[in-house]
């Protein structure tokens, strides 16, 4: 994930959550998001276009990002 933050920097904004703090444990109640890690990708107004459990695919999100 590190490694997307930086080669995506000012394309997008990556939330660390925490699922054993309160927030955490709500987002993932509004998400849907039962198992660790899960990562989702949320458009600009905030619509979920994917999820992945598990590894991410840093290419999966770069051509997320190149789609308009």
């Amino acid at each position: 994930m590190a490694g997307i933050e930086r080669e995506q920097r000012g394309k997008m904004q990556v939330i660390r959550l925490n699922m054993q703090d309160q927030t955490g444990r709500e987002l993932a109640r509004q998400y849907s998001a039962l198992v660790t890690p899960t990562f989702i990708y949320l458009d600009a107004q905030g619509v979920e276009q994917w999820r992945q459990i598990g590894s991410i695919d840093p290419d999966r999100v770069s051509d997320s990002l190149d789609t308009p």
